[in-house]
C-alpha cells in the first residue's frame, strides 16, 4: 500500500498539472458554450475515460511503449487533433440549429444522446498524447517496490489523478455553462457562443497538431 506522503504528493502535483487550462479543459469549455451544462459535465466523466485507460496501459507496460515511439505519439497526436476539428466545425455548421423558437427556450442546443457525449468525449480523451505522457513519466516516479505490486499501485494513482480531473475540469464545466445563460436573451448571442465554443474546439485542434512533443 501507498503510503499517504507519497499520495499526497502525487495528488498535489496532479491538481497542479490538471488545475492549469490544456486541452481538456479547453475541449470541455468548448462543449459547454455550445450545448450547456448537461453535456459539459457529460464531456468531463467522458474525456476522464481516458484518463483510466491511460492508467490500464502504463499499468501493463504498453504506455511507456507508446510514449517512447516518435510514430505511435504522433498518429495519436493526429488522430485527436482532427477529431477535434472535425467536432468544431460541425458545431460552427449546426450553430443555429433549433432557434427558431422563443428566446426563453432558444438556450438549448439541439438534443444530442448521452451516448454519443460520452463517446465523443472519452475518444478525445484517449487521444490526448500531452495526458498519455504525464501519465507515463510522472506515475511510475510514485510506485514504491516495497508497497506491493507496481501494477496496482499505478491504477490507484491512476484513480486518483482521474478522481482530481473530473473535480477541476467539472467546476471549469460549471462556470462556463453558468456564464452561457446570460446569452439567453438574443438567440443571435447563442448561435455566436456556439460558434465561439466550435471554433475554440476547432483551433485547439489545429493548436494539437501543430505542438511539438513535449518530454
Amino acid at each position: 500500500m501507498i503510503d499517504w506522503d507519497t499520495l499526497l504528493a502525487f495528488a498535489a502535483l496532479s491538481f497542479v498539472v490538471i488545475a492549469i487550462p490544456g486541452p481538456s479543459v479547453l475541449f470541455i469549455v468548448g462543449r459547454a458554450l455550445q450545448h450547456g451544462r448537461r453535456e459539459a459535465l457529460l464531456s468531463v466523466v467522458g474525456n476522464a475515460g481516458g484518463f483510466v485507460v491511460f492508467a490500464v496501459l502504463v499499468a501493463v507496460g504498453v504506455g511507456a511503449i507508446i510514449a517512447a515511439s516518435a510514430v505511435a505519439f504522433t498518429v495519436l497526436k493526429m488522430a485527436g487533433g482532427l477529431y477535434l476539428i472535425y467536432l468544431g466545425v460541425q458545431a460552427v455548421r449546426h450553430r443555429r440549429e433549433g432557434l427558431d423558437v422563443l428566446a426563453a427556450d432558444a438556450l438549448a442546443a439541439p438534443a444530442v444522446s448521452s451516448r454519443r457525449v460520452l463517446a465523443e468525449s472519452f475518444v478525445v480523451g484517449v487521444t490526448n498524447p500531452k495526458t498519455l505522457v504525464f501519465v507515463a513519466a510522472v506515475l511510475p516516479q510514485f510506485v514504491e517496490p516495497a508497497a506491493g505490486p507496481a501494477w496496482a499501485q499505478i491504477l490507484l494513482l491512476g484513480l486518483v489523478f482521474t478522481v482530481i480531473a473530473i473535480v477541476c475540469d467539472g467546476t471549469y464545466a460549471l462556470a462556463a455553462s453558468g456564464a452561457r445563460r446570460w446569452f439567453a436573451r438574443s438567440p443571435r448571442r447563442i448561435a455566436s457562443v456556439r460558434a465561439a465554443g466550435g471554433a475554440m474546439m476547432a483551433a485547439l485542434g489545429v493548436a494539437l497538431i501543430a505542438s511539438r512533443r513535449v518530454a
